[in-house]
């Protein structure tokens, strides 16, 4: 019997998910992720995840080898509601080490955390086109909510630019403006994490 286990990821990770993300992007999906980072770069972003207590990037082992990984974030279902959600981005599990129960293994991480934090929602970000990911995840009872686009902020203000709207582009920099002066003002916008575009299982 293969010995499955997940946990949250360390620094000496890096390579293994520098690796993974790689697969991502030659999956064969049309995808919009940044390239791979190097090994160095993902140690540092690694360690930023240790102590948030609204993120946890995790990892799944197969006889002691990282084949799989999610990133699981704690958000507000709604702007609207006062309930939370796990979402699960970037669930991915390596073609070596498919039909194992890894990606299940990273779902029930999920499911156990939320339940831990008292969230009745969770939510799982995978490609429209995966066809496989997504029969994966309609097994496990999730339905599709909605479809997720993700772009280069300098694409959609060149795109918006050539529509030609009327002051478009001077109403672009004043909400530059006015966000350079709330965060003058110790209001700092926080941005979400771009979104993913691949599930695994």
């Amino acid at each position: 019997m293969a010995a499955i286990e997940v946990r949250d990821a360390r620094v000496g990770d890096a390579a293994a998910l520098v690796a993974l993300w790689r697969e991502l992007t030659t999956a064969g999906l049309p995808s919009r992720l940044p390239a791979p980072p190097s090994t160095a770069a993902a140690e540092v972003a690694v360690s930023k995840h240790v102590d948030d207590p609204f993120g946890r990037l995790v990892v799944v082992e197969l006889d002691g080898a990282v084949h799989g990984m999610a990133y699981l974030r704690r958000a507000a279902v709604s702007p609207l509601h006062d309930d939370s959600t796990i979402t699960v981005e970037y669930l991915h599990v390596s073609d070596s080490a498919r039909r194992h129960g890894l990606g299940k293994a990273l779902i029930a991480e999920a499911v156990a955390w939320a339940e831990h934090e008292s969230c009745a929602h969770l939510a799982v970000v995978a490609p429209a086109i995966a066809r496989e990911a997504n029969r994966f995840l309609a097994r496990l009872g999730l339905g599709q909510a909605g479809v997720l686009r993700f772009a280069n902020t300098h694409t959609v203000r060149r795109r918006l630019a050539a529509e030609h709207a009327p002051n478009l582009l001077a109403l672009l920099s004043s909400r530059r403006s006015a966000f350079a002066r709330r965060a003058q003002l110790g209001g700092a916008v926080v941005s979400s994490p771009a979104e993913p575009e691949s599930a695994g299982k």
